[in-house]
């Protein structure tokens, strides 16, 4: 009986030891990426009905917008890996605030599933940026692409970069696969 209340006495100082020795979040969680290959088809019809639900909704005047952020003159194939790892996150990031703004309730339904997804793309994303990644310094194509996100954030309503970011989820989704593939893609 004394034995066994030594040994449990023991384990439970010893792991108050390690746990102390390799405090929480020290060990780099492991890179997932590649689960994003193939973004499932319930994730891409949850997307699919955002985006119809967003359009059916009454359009209003402040979603013009006079830049067209998603259009860019070329294709994320043409940039390194790190590029694409900072031009997903930069997505995501515009993405996922414009999805948490307040709407109305019909459509936030609607938006639940496709801002959790997203919310744990980019999660796992920044898991699998090494220092290495996130001093990398942009291509000139990335960074000039970024300067106008940022310009678009500062000059366009919300309304437009709402609209912006859901009716543009598909090529947010598109890139996300082909950085996850690590490789020429199309």
């Amino acid at each position: 009986m004394l034995c066994l209340s030594f040994t449990s006495l023991l384990v439970l100082v010893l792991g108050v030891s390690l746990g102390a020795a390799f405090p929480q979040g020290a060990l780099k969680k492991s890179c997932s990426l590649s689960k994003y290959k193939f973004i499932m088809r319930h994730e891409m019809k949850a997307a699919r009905k955002m985006t119809e639900h967003f359009e059916n909704i009454k359009l209003q005047s402040d979603r013009k917008c006079n830049t067209r952020l998603f259009h860019r003159k070329w294709k994320i194939a043409d940039l390194s890996v790190p590029d694409r790892v900072i031009l997903v996150e930069a997505e995501l990031n515009l993405t996922i605030a414009m999805l948490e703004l307040p709407t109305v309730p019909s459509f936030d339904e609607a938006r639940q599933r496709p801002l959790a997804f997203l919310t744990q793309v980019r999660e796992d994303l920044r898991g699998c940026m090494t220092m290495e990644a996130t001093s990398h310094q942009p291509s000139g194509r990335l960074r000039h692409w970024l300067q106008n996100l940022q310009t678009a954030k500062n000059t366009e309503t919300t309304g437009c970069l709402e609209a912006s970011a859901i009716l543009n989820i598909f090529q947010v989704l598109e890139d996300l696969r082909c950085t996850a593939r690590r490789e020429q893609c199309t």
